[in-house]
């Protein structure tokens, strides 16, 4: 472990650049009390520097470098040159402030990019709005709120949240003033509908449902629900960031969806992880597009221009959005069309249901049926044997795999949730399916050492707790070299 660990090559008197004669008069400095007396920063030279960060750079795992099978998030690869358009100088030197008649060709590609989303999941109007996946599911839960105000109904103050829902779908809710409450999942993994009969109210404003739903299921009985929810005076909200299993195959809007929240960084082509940049628009059926936040690109004889809903829940940021996300978004339907977009469900269907059915004889599979984007297994085997799914991640890093989605959904008991995407071959999935079935043997013949994983990282178990409420994000000066 120790090779991978770097020296403290700070010493004194090194220096990483050179500075020209000063050419001015010097400024006076402030007071002596004002001025620290010492400034413990590292000494180092330029190459050092260039060869500590290069070391470091090589330590980080993405994408780029490997397979990042995360459940729930979406973690592909995506093509390059999308960057590039996103980096053309009449897209990436315009500024959000300026005239509309000065940025027509950005307007255009906005509009056109609204329709292709509204098409693309069935509704009739969106939004591009919403920077993030979360704050789409604000915008949506705020029309709610605001829809049913402008019909004077006080009653419904309740969302019903399935069990197996994204933490954000009932903290969102919550935040907006509403009751949550929780709907059970059945045995095979699909709402209850006994439970939701008995929970759809008049006080009840909607139902939050993402679909496919977390635990890599489409749930058959969507007909039902919609018909339930609506017949009751509800609406039915969509959170769509597993859309990358249903392109080109089955629309929100067709299965009843009042309204849909996507992630244009996890199904439509924009790098994902590292806290964004992200974008969730939303798209709506007729009765919720006046209360769409603003601005929406709207065109007439005159060109295109911005315009506000007439009840729109207003703006969610200072500008109109992430716009480079949505350059990659559009370029990335564009290139595709509608044969591959729905070769992108196609090939993300299968790479999980290929992981399913190779994996099935070494892990638990809670819900023994046709998965949709990922597939959910739990390691409760592995666990009356002594290890748990945090040992077999660990393991993994071993294998030289990034670690999927553990824990959740919570439903699931010792979770194992694993999204291949579309974008990964078979011979890498094959290796994959190697490394977990080998550690399913280890589990058997030497569970030790997945109790000591990883044995080949800079540093290995952390205490993750600990290290979350107290992060250390600065550099110190090791004692020796302070007394040097």
């Amino acid at each position: 472990m120790e090779s991978y660990l770097l020296p403290d090559i700070s010493q004194p008197g090194k220096t990483g650049c050179t500075l020209p004669p000063l050419d001015v008069t010097p400024s006076e400095l402030p007071p002596r009390e004002l001025l620290r007396q010492d400034l413990e920063l590292p000494e180092v030279s330029e190459v050092d520097l260039v060869r500590y960060f290069t070391h470091l750079s090589r330590l980080n795992y993405g994408v780029d470098t490997g397979f990042y099978p995360l459940g729930s998030c979406t973690m592909k690869y995506n093509p390059k040159w999308q960057e590039d358009i996103a980096r053309l100088p009449g897209f990436a030197e315009i500024h959000p402030y300026q005239s509309a008649d000065s940025v027509q060709g950005a307007l255009k590609l906005m509009f056109e990019l609204q329709a292709y989303l509204a098409e693309i999941v069935g509704m009739n109007a969106t939004s591009l709005a919403p920077m993030a996946g979360a704050q789409g599911e604000l915008a949506g839960i705020l029309m709610v709120k605001d829809y049913y105000q402008a019909q004077g109904d006080k009653k419904r103050k309740k969302v019903l949240v399935p069990d197996s829902s994204h933490g954000t779908n009932p903290a969102t809710a919550a935040m907006c003033g509403f009751e949550i409450h929780s709907v059970p999942s059945d045995t095979k993994g699909n709402l209850d509908l006994k439970s939701l009969h008995s929970l759809m109210t008049d006080e009840v404003a909607a139902l939050t449902l993402t679909l496919p739903t977390t635990l890599g299921l489409f749930d058959p009985q969507i007909a039902e629900i919609s018909q339930l929810v609506h017949g009751r005076g509800g609406l039915l909200i969509g959170d769509g960031a597993n859309l990358n299993s249903l392109l080109g195959r089955v629309k929100f809007g067709d299965l009843g969806f009042d309204c849909v929240q996507l992630n244009l960084h996890k199904t439509f082509s924009t790098p994902h992880g590292g806290g964004g940049p992200g974008s969730g628009p939303v798209c709506v059926k007729p009765n919720l597009a006046a209360f769409l936040p603003s601005p929406i690109v709207t065109k007439d004889d005159n060109g295109y221009s911005f315009f506000s809903p007439l009840h729109s829940i207003g703006s969610l940021g200072a500008a109109y959005g992430n716009f480079g996300v949505m350059i990659k978004a559009y370029a990335y339907i564009r290139s595709l069309g509608a044969a591959g977009l729905a070769e992108v469900s196609r090939d993300a269907v299968i790479n999980a249901n290929y992981l399913k059915e190779e994996l099935r004889a070494d892990y638990h599979l809670p819900y023994d049926r046709t998965c949709m984007h990922e597939v959910v297994f739990s390691g409760k085997r592995q666990k009356a044997k002594g290890v748990r799914t945090f040992d077999i991640a660990k393991r993994l890093i071993d294998y030289g795999f990034h670690p999927p989605t553990i824990y959740f959904p919570l439903i699931v008991e010792e979770a194992l949730m694993i999204e291949p995407t579309e974008t990964e071959s078979k011979q890498t999935l094959d290796s994959f399916i190697a490394a977990m079935k080998a550690i399913a043997r280890e589990v058997e013949e030497n569970p030790e050492i997945l109790h000591a994983a990883p044995h080949n990282t800079p540093v290995r178990r952390l205490d993750e707790t600990t290290a979350a409420r107290q992060p250390d994000l600065r550099w110190r000066m090791s004692e020796e070299k302070s007394k040097l």
